[in-house]
């Protein structure tokens, strides 16, 4: 029940895409022809101002059908110079245009991730965490930077990097994102102020980085106000580019000896946490299970928003490259050249895809062992 919880959810954020490029493609102009709730056989459909709108049978997202998609597989078949449609299609229209409308449908998970961290701050929420007093295991075989920095157990940390911190949620929060980076800590010990540099490690298991240390302190419960709607609004917009930038930055960790296996999801895996999580959560509280389910809603929506603007050819990504190319030569990439880069993209794609299906075997059969 859990994938089923967690694809759902997929869906609405899929959907909520597809919506992007439906508001945009006919701000532009081109007609859509078909919008689809779910994929594979229709169910139900109801055609309205020339769109036939359908209810499908697989709930895995959805599709915006506009007119001239087909206009490219038609020049290639036909081995034309260039693809070109009317001027209600969408290779009829100028570049600037077709890549504002690819551009729609990450834009709108952007706003859909403000929308949920908007949610969050009118509603507040509850943690449990422990205290910033840290010890570290006398164990010599146990790496610890923080202790090689001078660092003791009883040290109660205050900030990092100039950044206060206040529980040890905090110290997890700006160590986990700076994998093998120095880091600037500020202690308190016996009434005295101490500052030390630390270089963080990177865990290669789950890419966060680490100082090797943990609380000492009990279990602290923590409450965080709802806001009133014109400042949650700000703050969704706040921790909307935070997400972006850590994300960035997460990719950039996969690089450095990470294991992607293991970094890596596939939809299985994130369906399932997604939905355990939000089932959980709402069996404990309903306002505890709208915050959970509005913080994976956030944090998928902008890796969605990130993944589809990469130039990769079948992503968005890949069509807003291709238009503003063409808008600046003022000349179209031949279309056997686009198909051949766009396979190229396809494998990139699969690739990837199989990369985070192996993950996800190896994250469901270790859980059956458990």
């Amino acid at each position: 029940m859990n994938i089923i919880y967690g694809l759902f959810v997929l869906s609405v954020i899929v959907c909520f895409h597809e919506v992007g490029h439906f508001v945009a493609a006919r701000i532009f102009g081109v007609k859509v022809e078909s919008f689809s709730i779910g994929m594979g056989p229709i169910l139900l459909h109801k055609t309205f101002r020339g769109t036939d709108y359908r209810l499908s049978l697989l709930p895995i997202g959805g599709y915006c059908g506009m007119k001239g998609e087909k206009d490219f597989v038609n020049a290639i078949e036909e081995n034309l110079p260039c693809v070109s449609g009317e001027k209600d299609s969408l290779y009829g229209i100028h570049p600037m245009k077709r890549a504002a409308i690819a551009l729609a449908g990450p834009l709108f998970n952007l706003i859909m991730a403000v929308i949920a961290y908007t949610v969050i701050a009118i509603l507040g929420y509850s943690y449990y965490t422990r205290s910033a007093t840290i010890e570290i295991p006398e164990d010599p075989s146990f790496r610890s930077p923080a202790r090689d920095a001078g660092i003791i157990s009883g040290d109660t940390i205050t900030s990092i990097n100039g950044i206060a911190i206040g529980d040890f949620s905090d110290i997890f929060s700006e160590i986990s994102s700076r994998p093998d980076e120095d880091v600037v800590v500020e202690v308190l010990r016996g009434g005295e102020r101490l500052t030390f540099t630390v270089r963080t490690i990177l865990n290669k298991e789950s890419g966060i980085g680490m100082i090797g240390v943990q609380s000492s302190g009990a279990i602290l419960s923590k409450e965080v106000a709802g806001v009133p709607p014109f400042q949650a609004v700000r703050q969704g917009f706040l921790e909307t580019g935070k997400m972006i930038a850590l994300t960035i930055k997460s990719i950039g960790v996969l690089f450095k000896g990470v294991d992607i296996t293991n970094a890596v999801s596939g939809p299985a895996r994130i369906s399932s946490m997604l939905g355990e999580s939000a089932r959980e959560g709402f069996l404990q509280d309903f306002k505890v299970g709208v915050v959970v389910l509005c913080q994976f809603v956030a944090l998928i929506c902008v890796s969605l928003f990130i993944m589809n603007l990469l130039p990769i050819p079948v992503l968005d990504g890949g069509m807003i490259l291709f238009a503003l190319i063409q808008a600046a030569t003022k000349k179209q990439i031949p279309p056997k050249i686009q198909y051949g880069i766009q396979i190229g993209g396809v494998v990139v794609i699969a690739a990837l895809f199989m990369l985070g299906l192996s993950g996800d075997i190896r994250y469901f059969v270790g859980r059956a062992k458990d």
